[in-house]
């Protein structure tokens, strides 16, 4: 739960329990009420703790019945946490194709394409490199590879994923070859 910040909502006793586990349960706290909890919705990796729902805001878990046995209090915590990160995790957009990390679907418009594992882990890591990704490099971080062993698994997999995507989009510059590396190409 490192980055993620539980903000208790008017909620003066819990409050006060979790700061006094805070050190235990390694979660960032923070109290808030009517005037600022608008500056705390807008920030990622938050869950409010709450007596009553505030419209506008999916990230919360509202207690009718208190108290909460606290193993219970942070079993419902974690659930929540997970969700949050599961639904962040789950969509990218690169260009204008839409990828479902979770379901492995590459789509634009009405058009679904399924992905391998390695395939969409080869996409997002091109996708968030500034740089010409080099064949090794792909093989290490993506396959887990020694750079020096001898294969043509980084160039096998990408000649089919650009195959596929080329038969199901018409794209052809989607990752393009560049200098014995790749690159995700320009957004169509």
């Amino acid at each position: 739960m490192n980055n993620q910040k539980l903000i208790i909502y008017e909620f003066e006793e819990l409050y006060k329990i979790l700061i006094e586990i805070n050190n235990d349960v390694n979660l960032i706290v923070k109290k808030a009420s009517k005037n600022d909890i608008s500056d705390f919705i807008s920030q990622p990796n938050i869950l409010i703790l709450t007596h009553t729902k505030i419209s506008g805001f999916d990230n919360q878990i509202i207690f009718n019945d208190f108290p909460i046995p606290i193993l219970k209090l942070l079993e419902k915590i974690n659930t929540e946490f997970l969700k949050i990160n599961f639904n962040k995790q789950s969509d990218i957009i690169i260009g204008s194709y839409n990828f479902n990390l979770n379901s492995r679907e590459m789509s634009q418009s009405d058009l679904k394409l399924k992905l391998t594992e390695k395939e969409i882990n080869s996409i997002i890591y091109l996708f968030n490199s500034r740089d010409v990704v080099k064949i090794d490099e792909l093989q290490s971080k993506v396959w887990g590879y020694q750079p020096e062993l001898e294969t043509h698994t980084v160039e096998t997999h990408i000649y089919r994923l650009r195959k596929k995507i080329f038969k199901k989009f018409n794209d052809e510059s989607f990752i393009l070859t560049i200098k014995s590396g790749y690159q995700i190409g320009k957004k169509k």
